[in-house]
């Protein structure tokens, strides 16, 4: 029997990472009350959230594999999810300006016989960023879905100036290492 992918995440960005390496995949969303996990240690927090919405999403035959994932940007011993608003975003944004900060990807994977969990991260170096910059970027619906208030895959490329790490873990999903998982789950790239 084949084993089908099950990603527990609406994400466009996830979606589109398994896309591009080809790996077939269902998404099977629900909904997740992320309040309930309150550590405010970035490897902790990606650990939890991964493994509670990986948990919470159904294993509805015995050929399903479960994927979950979360992102945090953590600067100063902050955690930085997704903004509440535009002040939000501006605030986070003013925040990483001209400093260092580290993206956490916590990812699980479950079947009915194992399961895996495990966190990437990579450091993402900002430019200084001008106050109309800040306020042009917050005004756009992208700060809206991410961590940290920015998307390195579109817009808020032009404000990274150094990267240290893995890429895709600073989009949402280290993929190389997610593949390599997945292997052990004998789930690979459709032919």
């Amino acid at each position: 029997m084949s084993k089908q992918l099950i990603l527990a995440s609406s994400s466009p960005r996830r979606q589109e990472l398994l896309t591009q390496v080809n790996i077939p995949y269902t998404v099977r969303k629900t909904d997740t009350d992320e309040s309930q996990i309150t550590t405010n240690d970035p490897v902790e927090k990606v650990t939890q959230l991964a493994a509670l919405k990986g948990n919470e999403t159904p294993i509805l035959h015995e050929d399903d594999v479960i994927l979950s994932a979360d992102t945090v940007i953590s600067y100063q011993h902050d955690i930085f999810g997704k903004p509440e608003n535009k002040q939000d975003a501006m605030r986070m944004l003013s925040t990483l300006s001209g400093s260092t900060h580290t993206v956490y990807t916590g990812v699980m994977i479950r079947s009915m016989n194992r399961s895996v969990n495990f966190v990437e991260k990579a450091d993402v170096e900002f430019w200084p960023l001008t106050d109309s910059e800040i306020n042009w970027y917050a005004s756009t619906e992208e700060p809206s879905d991410k961590a940290g208030a920015y998307g390195i895959q579109a817009m808020g490329a032009m404000f990274v100036k150094k990267i240290t790490g893995d890429y895709f873990t600073i989009m949402g999903l280290p993929i190389s290492r997610v593949y390599q998982e997945l292997k052990q789950f004998s789930i690979h790239p459709a032919l």
